[in-house]
């Protein structure tokens, strides 16, 4: 048995994709707990595979005395038939680290949540740092911020020491880069900021090619940041656009039909690991849009990526290289006209829309492997029908009850 979330406390679900080191969990209970976050606030979905330890995972969850649910692949196709959304099920692959997606479902269906957070199971709370706290601060924030843009409508989540370090993160255009950096600041409302991206200390989050030019064989990089790489907290400008990585993430509920984690590894081209980069851009783009902001910076986690090889990554990654060099500029010139009238959530998803039509319906035959931006928004589509199945078909009580 499951336990579901009291709808009167619990509105913070923490999504950790694991098939390894679930035991990270342990690490970010207590961090709340040193602390003084409220526990009784989070609700855990760890989201795995049939071959891993599930039940130990449920012992874990007990043992911490935290709420939770756990679910491999027979658990999640249980889920779907129970909500009766089967015929989307392959909306969210199977054995990818896109199957973060599967918890946004289930954050669609508890309407308790207004909050989501993503952990990845190799990163661990900095001990100094109130983790979740900072994290509901930055979503709460209102004053004043860094902002950055460059001349290349792309800012490096890694430009404060870029001068040093040299390093640009998983996903930044290869084209974007040798930019041209400006800084300002910039007030913010509050209310504005709808996700905040915590950095990452230790194991930079690069991609294969850029670990090989950095001398490294086993997919890590030589190059390692600290927290002295990320001294301010900032956001990117209007219409520049920034990598978003799901290892440590927050964002409120109204964002979920928007944040979609893209479909990669099982498909016909090949193409991986770009799930939440492209997730990143779609959301970028709907927040200049709407008006909202994506807040960068702390809480930083330390990032303990495994050694594998780097040639893995690459082949990986290698198929959709080209394509994330011109999906940004494909859905810079989105401009749906959006309803001010429809609640947050119907905003978003018509904005969402629009670039999933751009991408569905277009022609890409240019690039190379161009046919999986047709694919990419036919799933799209699928994901916001997904989302309108669940809104009229939601279940009063959670799978497992």
């Amino acid at each position: 048995m499951q336990s579901r979330p009291n709808r009167a406390e619990r509105d913070v679900c923490v999504i950790v994709p694991t098939i390894r080191e679930y035991d990270c969990v342990r690490a970010y209970v207590e961090n709340a707990r040193e602390h003084g976050f409220d526990t009784d606030r989070l609700f855990f979905v760890l989201v795995t595979e049939d071959f891993c330890d599930t039940e130990a995972m449920r012992a874990m969850l007990e043992d911490l005395d935290v709420a939770g649910a756990v679910f491999d692949g027979t658990r999640r196709e249980e889920w779907y038939e129970t909500h009766g959304v089967e015929e989307y099920a392959h909306v969210v692959p199977a054995a990818s680290h896109a199957e973060t997606s599967f918890g946004l479902l289930y954050m669609w269906v508890e309407t308790a949540f207004e909050y989501g957070v993503f952990i990845d199971d190799d990163t661990l709370p900095h001990d100094d740092t109130d983790y979740f706290g900072r994290h509901m601060a930055n979503l709460a924030f209102g004053g004043e911020v860094e902002r950055v843009r460059s001349d290349e409508q792309w800012v490096n989540v890694l430009y404060q020491n870029a001068d040093e370090h040299g390093l640009y993160p998983r996903g930044y255009p290869y084209s974007a880069m040798n930019e041209t950096v400006e800084t300002d600041t910039v007030a913010l409302d509050s209310g504005e900021v709808v996700a905040s991206q915590g950095l990452w200390t230790n194991v930079p989050d690069l991609d294969a090619v850029r670990i090989l030019m950095d001398g490294d064989l086993e997919g890590q990089a030589q190059t390692r940041t600290t927290a002295a790489d990320f001294e301010r907290d900032f956001v990117a400008a209007r219409g520049n656009y920034l990598t978003v990585c799901s290892m440590n993430l927050a964002f409120r509920r109204e964002v979920i039909p928007a944040f979609y984690q893209l479909p990669m590894d099982d498909n016909e081209w090949d193409v991986g690991r770009f799930d939440d980069i492209w997730s990143g851009v779609f959301l970028k783009r709907a927040c200049d849009l709407l008006g909202t902001r994506l807040y960068n910076g702390r809480p930083l986690c330390e990032h303990n990526k495994a050694p594998r090889s780097t040639f893995d990554d690459l082949h990986n990654e290698v198929a959709g290289l080209e394509l994330n060099e011109h999906l940004w500029e494909l859905v810079d010139g989105v401009e749906p006209d959006v309803d001010e009238s429809e609640d947050a959530a119907d905003r978003y998803a018509a904005v969402f829309e629009a670039m999933a039509q751009r991408l569905a319906e277009g022609e890409f035959e240019a690039y190379r492997n161009g046919e999986f931006f047709v694919h990419v928004g036919e799933y799209m589509l699928e994901w916001l029908d997904c989302l309108d199945a669940l809104e009229t078909s939601r279940a009063p009580a959670a799978a497992g009850d």
